[in-house]
């Protein structure tokens, strides 16, 4: 059964998204450009994001390592949220001021922010569709030729790992996408406001939101794994991250606004009425009209 579950999971991955994108452009006409705008942000925003990531944690080591310290965890989780926030929100008020200076709308927010949200969603759950693939291959017998000489044991413990879960956690990852584009969506209507209300403070309120999740979410895991296990673990970071994302439909529904209609077209007025011939009408004159 939880075969069954996990490709699930994927699938809804895929699935899902464009079912989000497809329900905003049908409903509110939205043009696909922008989605496809928002997909292209989030990954613009990954080539800084990631390297700076490991930079600061790999290179540098500007962090302590031992996350068993609670202090260390905390630290590690506020780093790790606001470098996921400084670089996500400032990119997409970038391609709000450079990129889509005629995405002013309540509905074309929404739009982008569904690309965004959605394209780590497909990434993530194309990812995991291939691995779950080969594993599910692996663990019948077929796929031997692909491990590497001495990764025999690790492997098995891989399709282990997948394979052993509980079925009500196979559908996790599908329902944390589901949660993340609710927050993407209302953090694209939290940074459209700057050009709405020409307030500066709406894209440092994007960011601590941002920030706030995604640290809330890494200290939640990995402070609470130890203490009553991974997956009990993993159950209650999605609920805290389910709040949040309750929390990000209200933002969203709040700072909604009616889109702008167009112009009714005005009727061009009645012709006037055609000017009477004077005169009387011969016989000759109708006999030429047959030819006019």
């Amino acid at each position: 059964m939880v075969t069954i579950f996990l490709f699930l999971n994927f699938l809804l991955m895929l699935v899902v998204p464009i079912g989000v994108g497809w329900f905003i452009a049908r409903r509110l006409q939205m043009r696909w450009t922008l989605f496809a705008v928002g997909m292209g942000g989030f990954v613009l925003s990954q080539v800084f994001h990631i390297p700076f990531n490991w930079l600061a944690l790999q290179r540098w080591e500007l962090l302590p390592t031992d996350v068993s310290v609670t202090a260390n965890l905390l630290l590690l989780s506020i780093f790790l949220g606001l470098s996921a926030g400084v670089f996500e929100e400032v990119t997409r008020w970038a391609i709000y001021r450079f990129g889509i200076e005629d995405a002013r709308t309540w509905g074309k927010g929404l739009m982008y922010g569904a690309g965004w949200g959605d394209i780590e969603a497909i990434l993530l759950g194309a990812i995991g569709l291939l691995n779950f693939s080969i594993l599910l291959g692996m663990r019948q017998g077929f796929f031997q030729g692909m491990i590497p000489a001495g990764q025999a044991d690790l492997v098995m413990l891989q399709i282990e790992m997948m394979f052993g879960l509980p079925w009500y956690m196979a559908l996790l990852g599908a329902m944390e996408r589901v949660f993340a584009i609710c927050l993407h969506l209302s953090l694209s209507v939290m940074v459209l406001q700057l050009f709405l209300r020409q307030n500066r403070l709406w894209l440092l309120a994007a960011i601590l939101w941002h920030a706030t999740v995604n640290a809330t979410a890494v200290f939640t895991i990995r402070y609470a794994t130890p203490l009553i296990g991974e997956h009990q673990a993993a159950l209650l970071t999605e609920a805290v991250i389910a709040i949040f994302a309750f929390i990000s439909l209200g933002i969203i529904f709040r700072l909604r606004t009616p889109e702008p209609q167009p112009a009714p077209i005005e009727p061009l007025p009645p012709p006037p009425p055609a000017p009477l011939l004077g005169g009387e009408v011969s016989a000759e004159m109708l006999e030429k009209s047959k030819y006019s």
